[in-house]
């Protein structure tokens, strides 16, 4: 693949910069036109989505259908059900001291934003936050992930049928592409990835004051109380652990489980794992060869106990689906956000204490996940972890619902999106007083 120069990606940013001063994107009828060309070529391209998400991570229809392209599609949907609405500007009562005068609140678009896309989900998560920067009025410059090179020209692609360049555009290219875009005084930045890079974009926007969205990751607990419905959580693990290969910013990263009931828990995921996921390639691909490799040193080094998997085909880009019992928190698995199909296992007698040990270890993750049958419990809990997001005898799917904002905090991230959410993240809060 031919990545652009810096002086053609200089050029796309120039032209991007004249066509939104024009105007034209501030029209709530052309921002719904985008919308609607930006589905038709993604359902156009839906037999070349399956094709490249499939060479590029593994990834069945199913899932494709669930968490890449349908998930666009119920966005779109649900933004054109709704923009008439979150453009009308905001009546707001005028205090006596600056009477008489009428005072409202709109949204403004910011201007030319940049996406920078992840590999795990190259679709949707590329997608879905465009989405918001064509709702808000923005044009937008889009780098998709070199490391899932089909994919990204198949996004290439879509943007192309959809949109004239000076509207919305992509730029393939690596960390030197990225490093020279960075450089650039955008308006606005969005960022899906590591906290690493996270650090280094948010460096980057500081040279110029351009406001940033980051949405990062780390260590997501699955917490499992002594009267946890075992079956239920079984079956939450066996979807969020393994889908994508573990590849998933908001899987569960470890299991943290009663003693009492580990036992039966464990035996019960690990059957389940020989009998649904018993091949290595059975949960997709790792998304490059360096990625098994580091997973592969992980396993090694643990001196937990493998219950179940740690196989791996460097070359073919897979690793098997792996429990690992009796970790403790300064195993090697628990260092870092692991993203791949290893489940490390924790167990805890007071969840009081297990509560403190998260947040000593691992503050802040993007999500906590707790299971049991005492919801006031499970929720009180959830009040004591700092996390973007939570959820009681459930993984993942609060991220499918256009009502609820999406985001981290802390190391995993700052800023929010999904729904309307994505359109106040997309916009700037213009306060307006009109005196007779």
């Amino acid at each position: 693949m031919n990545y652009p120069s810096p002086v053609m990606i200089d050029a796309l940013f120039a032209a991007q910069k004249a066509f939104f001063a024009t105007r034209a994107t501030a029209d709530i009828g052309v921002r719904k036109q985008a919308l609607e060309k930006l589905r038709g070529a993604v359902i156009n391209n839906t037999e070349a989505l399956y094709t490249a998400l499939a060479e590029d991570l593994g990834k069945t229809r199913e899932v494709v259908d669930l968490a890449e392209i349908g998930e666009v599609l119920h966005e779109i949907d649900f933004a054109l059900a709704n923009l008439d609405a979150w453009a009308a500007p905001e009546r707001v009562p005028t205090p006596d001291i600056i009477a008489p005068s009428e005072c409202y609140i709109v949204q403004e678009p910011y201007g030319v934003t940049y996406i920078i896309g992840p590999f795990n989900y190259p679709v949707n998560l590329t997608l879905t936050p465009l989405i918001g920067a064509i709702v808000g009025g923005n044009t937008c410059m889009i780098k998709p992930s070199e490391t899932t090179p089909a994919t990204s020209i198949v996004i290439d692609k879509i943007i192309s049928e959809a949109f004239a360049p000076e509207y919305v555009t992509v730029v393939q290219g690596g960390r030197v592409e990225n490093s020279h875009l960075l450089s650039l005084p955008f308006d606005f930045i969005f960022f899906t990835g590591s906290p690493t890079v996270g650090k280094v974009v948010m460096k980057a926007a500081a040279e110029h004051l351009t406001p940033v969205v980051l949405e990062l990751g780390g260590k997501c607990p699955l917490i499992v109380l002594p009267d946890a419905d075992l079956d239920q959580t079984v079956d939450q693990l066996m979807f969020g652990k393994f889908i994508n290969s573990g590849q998933t910013c908001i899987a569960p990263d470890y299991l943290y489980v009663h003693r009492s009931v580990k036992e039966t828990l464990l035996q019960r995921l690990v059957a389940r794992v020989k009998s649904e996921l018993p091949h290595v390639n059975s949960t997709g691909k790792i998304v490059t060869a360096r990625q098994v490799e580091r997973l592969v040193a992980l396993v090694a080094e643990t001196r937990g106990t493998v219950l179940v998997g740690a196989q791996a085909e460097v070359d073919k880009r897979v690793f098997s689906a792996t429990v690992v019992d009796s970790v403790k928190w300064d195993d090697p698995l628990m260092a870092e956000e692991l993203f791949g199909p290893i489940l490390p296992v924790l167990e805890f007698d007071d969840i009081n204490g297990a509560v403190d040990l998260i947040n000593k270890h691992h503050p802040k993750p993007l999500a906590v996940y707790v299971f049991s049958k005492d919801v006031v419990q499970a929720k009180g809990v959830i009040d004591r972890i700092q996390s973007g997001d939570a959820q009681v005898n459930g993984v993942m799917l609060h991220a499918f619902s256009p009502y609820l904002p999406f985001g981290g905090i802390g190391a995993s991230g700052m800023g929010d999106y999904h729904g309307h959410y994505s359109y106040l993240t997309f916009t700037h809060k213009k306060s307006v007083r009109i005196v007779p």
